[in-house]
C-alpha cells in the first residue's frame, strides 16, 4: 500500500494532522517512536487556556486563536475538559492594578466567549479563594480558563484519526527516509523488526526531535531551515494544598508567573519553569534549583510551607519554540506554531512543523493542511470543529449530568470510581465496565482505582504497550499509589501486555 501521507510524531501535533487527514479522505500512517504522548504533550501544565501573560508580549493573534480553540475544544472533549476558576493575587512590586484589569478585559472579549465567564475584582479577605493564602494577600482578580488531561487529549485524537482509517503505529521508529521519485520510501523498525513503507507525502511532527528526524534522510540533507529554540519546562505535584480549590496565578518578582492548579482531587500541580535545554529531550529531568524556585515561589503565596520533603511526583518536558530571535528570555519566545514546506518539483512534498500548544493543535492541523493541499491528492473539508472526541457526547447536563445517569445505572459501583472513569472515558465508560455489576467483576484491583478489565481495554483500544503506558498516561493511576504498590501494579500489568 502507498500512503497519501506519513506523520513522524505521536503527540499532540502529529495525532490532530492525522486525524484531521484521515477525516479527509486520506489514507494516513503515523509513526511514534515511542509511546503516543510520551514527550511534551504530557509534561504541560496541563491548560486548555488563551495564555493570559502573552497580552504582555503583544501576542493579541496568538491569544484570539487560542481563546477561540478554547471555547472548540470544550464543546468537542467535556468528559476531559474542565472550567478552572483563576485567582490571580496582587502582590507588592507586582503588575499594576490597572494592567492587569485591562489584560482580563482583553482576555475577557478577545475570544468572543460564549461558555466560560469572565473575570472579577475579588476582596481575598472575605472570598473563600483568599482562605490557603498568606494573610497580606487581601485583593485580587478572578478569571476562567480550562484544565486538561494532556496525555487522553493526545490518545482520543488518536483513536479519533483510527476511527477514520489511519493506521497507528506506536514504538515505531522511522530509521531512514528517502525520496525516490514521487514518493517518500520510509524504514521503519518496530517490536517486530524492519519494514518498508511508501507514502505520497511526509509530515515531520517530532516535536523536540524533529531536527533529529531531519538528520535520517537519505540521498541528501534536509535540515530545518527555520532556528528552533529548546525550552525545558518542570512540574511538581504536592497533596492538595488545604482549601486551594482554585487555581492561583502567582507572579514572580522576575516577571514570570508560576500556577498552582487542583490536581487529581488530591494533588496541588506547581509550575511550570522556563529554562534552555539542550541535549536529548528524552533526558530532561527537573534540577534542584527548579525544585527551590517552585517551592520558594508558592511558599510566598501560600499560608501553607512546602519542603521538598512534599513532592511526590515532579516531571519535566521539552517545547520546541519558533525562535524569532527577538528575545534571550525563554518565558518571551512565542508558543505560536510554524511550518516549514518543502515541494521541489519531481521530489516528494515535506512539512515540518514546529512549536504549537495542546490549546491550537486543532487549528495548527486544519492550517497544516491547507499549506499542504497543493501537494496532497484531493481531500474532503475539514471536520474537527463540530465533531467532539470519543467520549465527549455525554449529552444533558454536560460531564456532571452524565456521571449522574452512569450512577443510577449502575447503583453497585462506588459513585467515586464511576466518576473517575467518566472522566477518563465520557460516553464510551460502558466499553470498559461491560457486562459488570459491581467493582468485583472487572478483575483484580491493581491500585489506584485501576482494575484489571481496564488494562485490558487499553491494551486493546488504546495502544498501551508497557506498565507506564497505563499508569501514567493513559490514566494517572501510579500517582494515587504508593512506590510498593506502583511496582507491584507494572508486574501485573506485564503479565497482561
Amino acid at each position: 500500500m502507498i500512503y497519501d501521507l506519513a506523520v513522524i510524531g505521536g503527540g499532540i501535533n502529529g495525532v490532530g494532522i492525522a486525524a484531521d487527514a484521515a477525516g479527509r479522505g486520506l489514507s494516513v500512517l503515523l509513526a511514534e517512536m515511542s509511546d503516543l504522548a510520551s514527550g511534551t504533550s504530557s509534561h504541560s501544565s496541563k491548560l486548555v487556556h488563551g495564555g493570559l501573560r502573552y497580552l504582555e508580549y503583544f501576542e493579541f493573534r496568538q491569544v484570539r486563536k487560542a481563546l477561540q480553540e478554547r471555547e472548540v475544544l470544550l464543546a468537542k472533549a467535556p468528559h476531559i475538559i474542565w472550567p478552572q476558576r483563576f485567582v490571580l493575587p496582587q502582590v507588592p512590586g507586582g503588575r499594576p492594578w490597572f494592567l492587569l484589569r485591562v489584560g482580563l478585559f482583553l482576555y475577557d472579549h478577545l475570544g468572543h466567549r460564549q461558555h466560560m465567564p469572565g473575570s472579577r475584582s475579588v476582596d481575598l479577605r472575605h472570598d473563600a479563594a483568599g482562605g490557603p493564602l498568606r494573610g497580606d494577600l487581601t485583593s485580587g482578580f478572578t478569571y476562567w480558563d480550562c484544565h486538561v488531561d494532556d496525555a487522553r487529549l493526545v490518545v482520543l485524537n488518536a483513536r479519533a484519526a483510527a476511527q477514520k482509517g489511519a493506521v497507528i503505529e506506536t514504538r515505531t521508529r522511522v530509521e531512514a527516509i528517502i525520496a525516490d521519485g514521487a514518493l517518500w520510501h520510509l524504514t521503519l523498525k518496530g517490536r517486530a523488526g524492519n519494514r518498508e513503507v511508501r507514502a505520497r507525502a511526509l509530515v515531520n511532527a517530532a516535536g523536540p526531535w524533529v531536527q533529529g528526524v531531519e538528520h535520517r534522510f537519505g540521498g541528501g540533507d534536509h535540515p530545518v531551515k527555520e532556528p528552533l529554540r529548546l525550552v525545558k519546562g518542570s512540574h511538581i505535584v504536592v497533596p492538595r494544598i488545604a482549601g486551594a480549590h482554585d487555581a492561583y496565578v502567582c507572579q514572580s518578582a522576575d516577571g514570570r508567573v508560576v500556577f498552582a492548579i487542583p490536581y487529581e482531587k488530591r494533588f496541588t500541580l506547581i509550575g511550570t519553569t522556563d529554562v534552555p535545554f539542550s541535549g536529548d529531550p528524552a533526558d530532561a529531568a527537573i534540577g534542584e534549583d527548579e525544585e527551590d524556585y517552585l517551592l520558594n515561589l508558592a511558599n510566598q503565596f501560600f499560608a501553607q510551607p512546602l519542603t521538598r520533603a512534599d513532592i511526590v511526583w515532579r516531571y519535566s518536558g521539552v517545547r520546541p519554540l519558533y525562535d524569532d530571535g527577538k528575545s534571550a528570555d525563554p518565558s518571551s519566545v512565542s508558543r505560536d506554531y510554524r511550518f516549514e514546506l518543502s515541494a521541489e518539483p519531481g521530489k516528494p512534498p515535506l512539512l515540518t512543523v514546529l512549536g504549537g500548544k495542546l490549546t491550537t493543535y486543532r487549528s495548527l492541523a486544519e492550517a497544516g493542511l491547507a499549506r499542504f493541499a497543493p501537494h496532497l491528492p484531493p481531500m474532503g473539508p475539514a471536520w474537527m470543529a463540530n465533531a467532539t472526541l470519543p467520549g465527549g457526547d455525554v449529552g444533558e447536563g454536560g460531564l456532571s449530568g452524565f456521571v449522574q445517569r452512569l450512577c443510577m445505572s449502575r447503583p453497585a459501583f462506588d459513585a467515586d470510581f464511576l466518576d473517575r472513569l467518566a472522566r477518563r472515558y465520557g460516553s464510551i465508560v460502558d466499553d470498559v465496565l461491560g457486562d459488570a455489576e459491581r467493582e468485583s467483576d472487572l478483575g483484580a484491583a491493581l491500585g489506584g482505582g485501576l482494575t484489571e478489565r481496564e488494562v485490558c481495554y487499553l491494551i486493546e483500544h488504546e495502544w498501551a504497550c508497557e506498565p507506564d503506558d497505563v499508569l501514567w498516561r493513559r490514566t494517572k493511576c501510579g500517582l494515587h499509589m504508593t512506590a510498593d504498590e506502583r511496582r507491584a501494579a507494572a508486574e501485573k500489568i506485564a503479565k497482561l501486555l
